[in-house]
């Protein structure tokens, strides 16, 4: 077995339709862009109202594999 690095990074995501799918939405949008997602955890829930509208958001710790 070879050592692996994982980097950290933090995320937000958004929904109107609740916390779940805010987290599930910032997961998918990460993965386009980052590959070998290993671990997401939800650090932060909380919401906003905007314009009378609640938006929902998920605050995230991502991790994938280092490569050089």
């Amino acid at each position: 077995m070879t050592d692996s690095v994982y980097k950290v990074i933090e995320i937000v995501g958004t929904s109107s339709a609740g916390w779940d799918e805010a987290a599930a939405a910032a997961v998918r949008r990460a993965g386009e862009s980052l590959r070998d997602i290993r671990v997401a955890e939800v650090t932060d829930l909380d919401l906003k109202v905007d314009d009378g509208q609640i938006v929902y958001r998920a605050k995230m710790k991502v991790s994938f594999k280092y490569e050089e």
